[in-house]
């Protein structure tokens, strides 16, 4: 094909290479199978991203990946009239690939955390960078048919082979390597260094001898701009993610932990009074202010307790404090706590603050710690237990309203021993009714009597629980006759008050949530988006 140039960029000789036919072929398959690997990694990126700052993973997958694969098309159709330079042109669309999929979750989080535009720029990020993917193909099979002719079936047979192969790589090296590793901005820029050196170095090293002096000379410099801009920008990365998500926090931020299941951040504030404020966060969402939490975990934890309470069982509440609760009374004899993420439970054990508002609750020799997906765990779990509590994360997104849904509520029913009861926190009646009367009627739809009832917690507002029970009749709304001391906020009178739900707030029509029709993630989107 190189009689067939005609830009002056490139040189008309035939094809000069520094390799022979077989080893230049292989090279530029390398080429293929390497940026396959860094297009995927930055598609899963985005999707990433989006899950851990807006939730609903499902729909930041959908946007991601619908116009990505979109764009492709367009980028495929645009990259036609590159084909007569194709060197030069695939080391353009490289160069501007590696720059731009390096930045993206930089500049994403920026969006989100300074001008509140992350859905817009989400799609104009996910639209350039997929366009710049679907230039890739044409041009590199240019590439390859210019180093020796070959039937187009095989041809096409050969690149998407390493295409393929490649985005298995990248799709494994995300989740176990990068994200672990550098963590979501530095892993994106890490992946756009390789992306420049394999998509550019390796083709203008092999086609050297077929552009001119001046367009080889630009097109190194190019790249070592765009290696020098995310090399830079590494460097800076972490002053970068602080400042950033400081902005999206009141208090400062006195640790912040991204784990391979969430972000975990813990802020301090000292009010004039000299009390401290230590709040935590999973994934943004606050989980509990050292102020109130007492009023949110006792209003969970003892009405659940006031029947038999010999071995309890507590899913989720990987900070220590339901656990706090549980362990008031001295006649539990085992407290079973299923958490998913170790480096929470390790915080609750090591942390100072946290482990002194906990008790230490983790030290009793009672307490036993199970690091598991509660879901799955219940599954082939065969104890029975005398009380359940259940303190999971808001159901923002599928991977949590499964926890929310009436399979598991089955699970968690053949979990409970003869006459025990569970509770379950179950959000805000007040700014989120359907999602609060949704995992009510679920909890029904699993054969259990309920009896829905609601506080105050100030950093939360009016907060909801259900109180359930394997029995025909609802389970009665009290404390244990023998209520341990030291409770500052429940008491009977105020467990009564807290059954009865204004007008405003009383059950509405909606529907039950399942593993199949997670309507607890669009009544959640819904409701806390107007809130």
């Amino acid at each position: 094909m190189a009689d067939t140039e005609t830009d002056d960029t490139e040189a008309e000789a035939p094809a000069a290479l520094r390799l022979p036919a077989r080893a230049a072929r292989a090279l530029v398959l390398a080429a293929v199978f390497t940026c396959a690997a860094c297009g995927l990694v930055y598609e899963l990126a985005l999707v990433a991203l989006g899950s851990y700052l807006v939730g609903n993973s499902v729909t930041q997958a959908s946007i991601v990946l619908s116009v990505m694969v979109f764009a492709m098309g367009v980028g495929s159709l645009a990259a036609k009239p590159l084909q007569r330079f194709p060197i030069v042109a695939f080391a353009v669309v490289e160069g501007v690939l590696a720059l731009l999929g390096g930045l993206s979750v930089l500049v994403l989080y920026a969006a989100f955390a300074w001008l509140n535009l992350y859905v817009p720029a989400l799609v104009v990020v996910a639209f350039a960078v997929g366009a710049l993917i679907g230039a890739e193909i044409p041009l590199l099979m240019t590439l390859l048919q210019r180093i020796r002719r070959q039937d187009a079936g095989s041809a096409v047979a050969d690149l998407f082979a390493a295409d393929y192969v490649g985005a298995l790589i990248g799709g494994l090296a995300f989740p176990f390597f990068l994200l672990p590793l550098f963590g979501h901005i530095k892993g994106a820029l890490l992946v756009g260094a390789v992306n420049a050196v394999a998509g550019i170095a390796v083709v203008l090293w092999l086609f050297r001898r077929q552009i001119r002096r001046g367009a080889r000379t630009a097109l190194w410099a190019g790249m070592a701009a765009v290696l020098a801009v995310l090399g830079g920008t590494y460097a800076l990365a972490d002053r970068f993610e602080v400042s950033a998500r400081q902005v999206l926090y009141r208090d400062p931020i006195a640790l912040a932990e991204r784990t391979p299941y969430q972000e975990i951040v813990i802020t301090r504030k000292v009010a004039l009074s000299g009390r401290p404020d230590l709040r935590l966060f999973l994934n943004g969402d606050l989980q509990f202010s050292s102020v109130d939490e007492y009023r949110y975990h006792e209003s969970l934890v003892h009405p659940a307790m006031a029947g038999t309470r010999g071995n309890v069982l507590i899913l989720g509440g990987g900070d220590g404090l339901a656990l706090r609760e549980v362990l008031r009374y001295p006649d539990v004899r085992s407290a079973t706590l299923v958490e998913l993420d170790p480096q929470m439970t390790r915080l609750a054990r090591t942390y100072k603050e946290i482990a002194d508002l906990n008790g230490h609750a983790f030290e009793d020799p009672r307490a036993r710690t199970v690091h598991a997906d509660a879901f799955s765990w219940l599954r082939t779990a065969t104890r029975r237990y005398d009380s359940i509590i259940v303190d999971m994360p808001d159901p923002d997104d599928v991977a949590t309203a499964k926890l929310y849904s009436v399979e598991f509520y089955g699970l968690v029913k053949r979990a409970l021993a003869p006459g025990g009861r569970m509770v379950v926190q179950s959000g805000s009646p007040y700014f989120a009714p359907r999602s609060f009367w949704c995992i009510e009627k679920t909890i029904r739809a699993a054969g259990l009597a309920t009896v829905p009832y609601h506080v105050d917690v100030p950093s939360f507002g009016d907060w909801g629980y259900v109180l359930a029970a394997p029995t025909p009749d609802p389970p009665k709304l009290e404390l244990a006759p023998s209520l341990p001391g030291g409770l500052r906020y429940l008491d009977a009178d105020v467990l009564r008050s807290a059954a009865v739900f204004g007008k405003d707030l009383r059950h509405r029509d909606v529907d039950i949530n399942t593993l199949l029709h997670p309507r607890l993630v669009e009544y959640e989107n819904d409701e806390w988006k107007e809130a």
